[in-house]
């Protein structure tokens, strides 16, 4: 057993010395970029607007590749399980946090089995109310909800998305009771907010922003610490009333763990040149993201932290499957 173990540790130390030594020529062929959710969704949408840049700058194609199935886990499960090679990448956005708790049963480790390459961008999402609601305000919102507690409805995309997270966060931080209403999806929450169904909704910038500007919603507040770039004149919720109050949506980019430093900080490097790009930050802006960057290490330390706040979050709520 023990010439097994020590053979297996020269081998992984043969793989890393080998892959180091390579870094420089990295990358060599094509890359796969796994996204664990259907086309058009967030996070396929933001990964498909710098995906086109970063071919150009790595001098490879850079496929994407959709494998949708419980919350993302199915495509972080086949990343993590690939070969820790540089050349299969997941794309994560923050549901990503949900799965340690939402997916007990998963057949890998979010904290152990992939590593963080790069944050992408951050998004902060809408607090948003029909405007059958006499609320004009964050405040007013409040005031209104603790006049009718447990009457108020907000919907989301579902347990465990970005819109339930704020919104569950939101209604600790107030102190309010307000009923949340899961839809398969968060287009099909939106539609029903717009027609006048549900009271109150969380939504992305990106798509909330045509029904702010058509008055068919009225936004109240941004999610964010600071204000969005496509929205200046709307206050923070934190800025309107609730001290303290942030959260936003973000995507990145992970690798299989035992990915060789040398090669994930190669990758990063690339990332950022890729961020650092007119377009590709004209497009996340105008989309209402905020790009981001930075090294591995400000990525990992995100990510713990996010473990941490969303599962409070979800254990508050009194979600568990």
């Amino acid at each position: 057993m023990c010439r097994v173990l020590l053979a297996a540790a020269c081998a992984a130390a043969s793989f890393t010395a080998i892959a180091a030594e390579n870094a420089g020529d990295f990358p060599s062929r094509p890359l796969r970029m796994v996204v664990g959710f259907s086309p058009v969704g967030g996070a396929d949408v933001v990964t498909r607007m710098y995906t086109s840049r970063l071919s150009e700058i790595v001098k490879q194609p850079v496929i994407v590749e959709n494998k949708p199935g419980a919350g993302g886990s199915l495509g972080a499960a086949y990343v993590a399980n690939s070969a820790p090679d540089g050349y299969t990448l997941l794309s994560v956005s923050s549901s990503y946090a949900t799965i340690p708790i939402l997916y007990p049963q998963r057949s890998f480790d979010p904290g152990r089995d992939l590593t963080a390459v790069i944050l992408i961008a951050e998004a902060p999402m809408l607090l948003l109310v029909h405007p059958s609601v006499p609320a004009r305000s964050v405040k007013e919102l409040i005031a209104l909800a603790k006049s009718k507690p447990g009457q108020l409805n907000f919907s989301s995309g579902g347990e465990g998305t970005s819109s339930f997270l704020t919104g569950e966060l939101f209604k600790k931080m107030a102190g309010i009771s307000i009923v949340h209403v899961p839809y398969k999806g968060a287009g099909p929450a939106l539609i029903d907010t717009i027609a006048g169904q549900i009271e109150i909704n969380f939504a992305s910038v990106f798509s909330a922003l045509p029904h702010v500007k058509s008055g068919a919603l009225r936004a109240l507040g941004v999610s964010s610490a600071k204000r969005s770039v496509v929205l200046p004149d709307l206050p923070t919720i934190a800025e309107a009333g609730v001290k303290g109050y942030s959260r936003t949506t973000w995507y990145g980019v992970l690798a299989p763990s035992r990915t060789p430093a040398a090669i994930v900080n190669k990758l990063n490097g690339e990332f950022e040149k890729t961020l650092q790009s007119a377009d590709v930050r004209q497009r996340l802006l105008a989309d209402g993201s905020e790009p981001a960057g930075g090294t591995p290490k400000r990525f990992q330390d995100f990510l713990v932290n996010e473990f941490e706040v969303t599962q409070k979050i979800i254990r508050r709520a009194g979600v568990s499957k």
